[in-house]
């Protein structure tokens, strides 16, 4: 993948480094030691070459953002040439872009992702945990590997993401975190057993995070979309897009720029003072 140049170092937005005064405690940066606003902050998005991913990476572009993304190769799906697509769309916007394959199962291959983020785009500011998949089936017919795979990338990978970012928004007092859950978690239909509980687990880890990270400026939350109009509502049955349709208070599933933009919300200076907080985009389908 295309690197910035050399020459590029980072801007004015990366916070000081902590350092010891004369006396016995640490004095940390303070938080307005990074500017506000979108232009010139890197943001990362995991899962962001197709899909709900595609659509949050090109919001954050259209507001300046540098961006970071990484994918893996799919059955049957050439998301290498998507990702190079997606890459592509971003550099027409005048940010810079980094994309590389990582699996966020891989707690190592995480850890080297975002070193090579903040190498590559002078820092790190905002991490969207959107990577996830689904292996839908009735719980009596589940494998151990449908469960496993499912609750190891939804909700251990996105662990692993906020893990391997938290030194750093710690040490420069500032951080936005946003992780991807569904209503699912709250209204599971059938079949969906691994899938509702690990997006149940991310609500959970959201909460929880936003209490540990709070003190260092990290604001921490989550979005429960509904049906999204992307490549997997493609593979459903008609009938039940018709129904997720019909049971939705505005009669529509979303976009995936509707998704992208409250993202983009919760990632601004005018949510700056919420925290651990799920955010419900399903067009009302939770009401019904």
């Amino acid at each position: 993948m295309p690197t910035p140049p050399s020459e590029y170092k980072g801007g004015h937005w990366q916070a000081a480094a902590g350092r010891r005064s004369s006396g016995a405690t640490l004095e940390r940066p303070s938080p307005q030691a990074i500017d506000t606003g979108f232009r010139g902050k890197v943001a990362v998005v995991t899962g962001g070459a197709t899909g709900l991913g595609r659509a949050i990476a090109l919001e954050f572009g259209r507001q300046g953002c540098h961006v970071a993304f990484c994918f893996v190769d799919l059955p049957g799906r050439d998301v290498t040439e998507q990702a190079l697509l997606t890459e592509t769309a971003l550099r027409a916007m005048g940010v810079q872009v980094y994309a590389a394959k990582c699996d966020v199962r891989d707690a190592a291959a995480v850890d080297r992702f975002m070193e090579e983020v903040r190498t590559e785009l002078g820092g790190l500011h905002i991490l969207v945990n959107n990577a996830g998949i689904a292996m839908d089936g009735a719980l009596w017919r589940m494998t151990d590997r449908a469960w496993k795979e499912v609750l190891e990338t939804n909700v251990t990978g996105t662990f692993q993401c906020i893990r391997a970012v938290s030194q750093g928004f710690r040490e420069q007092q500032y951080g936005k975190i946003v992780n991807v859950s569904a209503h699912q978690a709250e209204r599971p239909g059938f079949g969906v057993a691994n899938y509702a509980a690990s997006k149940a687990g991310v609500i959970g880890l959201t909460r929880a995070a936003a209490v540990e990270l709070g003190p260092s400026n990290v604001n921490v939350n989550a979005v429960a979309p509904g049906f999204i109009r992307t490549e997997r509502m493609g593979m459903l049955p008609d009938d039940v897009v018709e129904r997720a349709k019909k049971h939705s208070v505005l009669g529509r599933v979303a976009e995936p720029a509707d998704v992208a933009k409250v993202i983009a919300f919760l990632c601004s200076d005018d949510a700056r003072h919420v925290t651990g907080q799920v955010l419900v985009v399903d067009g009302g389908l939770s009401l019904e």
